[in-house]
């Protein structure tokens, strides 16, 4: 008879323990961590005590995920508050900046835009190449991990090699960027590939629907009479 075979006819069976109970009590087994044999019914107690340590460890993660997404949430709703207060682009700028650092301690932070018939002297606007409007193009979801191109490590005023991990996404408007966020540090382990990105592409609506809010949409011509 096959070990399978005996534990399905010992559940079809489950009288068998009641009537051999004496018999069981004197048969003992292995014990991996005592390094002795226990009791049929010590073993099977020792069992359900390493199940319940592995469950006790398992609800210990999740309550401490279910803190630390409380916190997140609540960092986020203060700077939802905050863009909705500001003004003007430079306001939602340096709110963005002041939340990233101080409460989300991201410790550094690029932004750059492409508006149509905006006219700003601010860094965010500055040129960008030709090849960043195609990363935006091709960030359907926020990436996380070590690697940007040269030309977004030039934006940052740091020594090559300094930062290590990095966070970009898209601002949009529909499926049309507009702009690229990037959150970087010096911590190889702050933006790694398989961290999980809700709260990232929460920002990135957040913060595209700032821009858009004191930055309306200027349709060309073309589309202005067909609407």
């Amino acid at each position: 008879m096959q070990a399978n075979e005996v534990v399905l006819w010992l559940k079809q069976n489950p009288e068998f323990f009641d009537v051999f109970a004496d018999d069981l009590a004197e048969i003992y087994v292995p014990h991996n961590h005592r390094g002795h044999a226990v009791s049929l019914a010590e073993r099977q107690l020792l069992t359900l005590r390493d199940k319940n340590r592995t469950l006790e460890a398992r609800l210990g993660e999740l309550l401490q995920f279910g803190v630390e997404n409380d916190t997140i949430s609540d960092m986020l709703h203060q700077l939802t508050v905050g863009l909705m207060q500001a003004n003007d682009l430079p306001s939602i700028i340096g709110t963005l900046e002041y939340h990233l650092k101080e409460k989300f301690a991201v410790p550094h932070m690029a932004l750059r835009l492409w508006l149509p018939d905006v006219q700003s002297n601010l860094r965010e606007f500055s040129a960008v190449d030709e090849s960043i409007h195609k990363l935006a193009d091709n960030l359907a979801a926020p990436y996380c991990g070590p690697y940007v191109t040269d030309d977004i490590l030039n934006w940052f005023a740091l020594e090559t090699g300094e930062l290590k991990s990095f966070a970009q996404f898209a601002l949009r408007t529909g499926d049309t960027p507009f702009g690229i966020l990037v959150l970087a540090s010096p911590d190889a382990e702050r933006f790694y590939p398989e961290m999980g990105t809700l709260y990232l592409q929460r920002l990135s609506d957040l913060v595209s629907a700032a821009v858009r809010r004191v930055v309306p949409l200027t349709l060309p011509l073309a589309e202005l009479e067909t609407v």
